[in-house]
């Protein structure tokens, strides 16, 4: 048993996948694995099936580092349409509430700011939140009453966009981790004496990753079927690249090869950056991610052959 291999190839780096409507982030995830090829797959912050945009999926050793993107900045852009609020806060839902009354563009203009920096938001019934250890949208499936306690989230922005009709209107927020979107739909819908679901919803960034450089699945499958899975690796941003925000540690010889067995190593040469998160580079490719401390580069995840 010990020596059973995981199958699949060594690749490691990050995709910013484009997701399309209709297709859980897992089904998407588990496309990228076998275009790829890969033996191991994450991704960093699901979408819904509702929603469409980038999906930042890393491949070997950069699932070490999704907890860097998780924690990233998101942006998205999102339709509410105003006078409905349904069972998922989105249009897959049933209608629960309804509302004759249409917020004008002062009105609305007037709430967001109230939406802005830190606010307590209630996840939606139908979410991966965890109540007495199930799931939140397994219980609202069986029909159970849910009730999601108020967090803390943070919106670093939230801007109109337009204004297509009375009944709809479109919006842009920057926001940090655990922000959901439907739920800031359906709260503002309140705040606005109506009701409100997102009916379109589009993630145009996460963290580093931009839309402008999220390829679809389409265009991947093309490329697979063309030039193999070796094609598609052309498409992966290394492993640093979700790593702008901690400095490097340049190490060689016995000092690299230390920190590969997960032992410290005392820095030489150089500034010695300050005490935090850092990572290892041996040759121009990262070999591990850990701190400094006193004077030594402390590894706590090392990098391998990708698998």
């Amino acid at each position: 048993m010990g020596n059973r291999r995981r199958k699949g190839r060594a690749v490691s780096g990050w995709l910013a996948l484009d997701k399309p409507a209709g297709l859980t982030s897992t089904r998407a995830l588990a496309e990228v694995k076998r275009l790829f090829q890969a033996a191991k797959a994450g991704h960093a912050g699901t979408l819904d099936p509702l929603a469409t945009g980038v999906l930042p999926i890393a491949l070997g050793d950069a699932t070490r580092t999704v907890p860097f993107v998780m924690e990233a900045r998101k942006v998205y852009r999102f339709t509410i349409r105003w006078g409905v609020e349904t069972t998922t806060d989105d249009s897959e839902g049933e209608p629960v509430a309804t509302s004759d009354r249409r917020p004008d563009r002062d009105a609305l203009l007037a709430a967001l700011g109230r939406f802005t920096g830190d606010i307590m938001q209630a996840p939606p019934a139908y979410s991966a939140i965890k109540i007495d250890g199930a799931r939140a949208y397994d219980l609202a499936r069986e029909g159970a009453p849910v009730t999601t306690e108020p967090r803390l989230v943070t919106i670093h922005r939230l801007a109109l966009v337009e204004q297509p009709d009375s009944d709809t209107a479109i919006l842009e927020a920057e926001c940090g981790k655990g922000t959901y979107v439907r739920a800031l739909a359906r709260d503002l819908g309140r705040a606005l004496g109506t009701f409100g679901h997102v009916v379109a919803l589009r993630r145009q960034a996460v963290g580093p990753f931009a839309d402008r450089m999220a390829v679809s699945l389409d265009a991947l499958r093309d490329i697979a079927a063309a030039e193999g899975p070796e094609g598609c690796a052309r498409l992966l941003q290394p492993i640093e690249f979700v790593l702008g925000d901690i400095p490097a540690v340049a190490v060689g010889g016995s000092a690299a090869i230390r920190i590969a067995h997960g032992q410290p190593v005392l820095i030489r040469g150089g500034q010695i950056p300050a005490p935090g998160p850092a990572y290892a580079v041996s040759a121009g490719r990262p070999i591990a991610l850990g701190e400094v401390a006193a004077g030594e580069f402390r590894p706590k995840r090392v990098f391998g052959s990708g698998g």
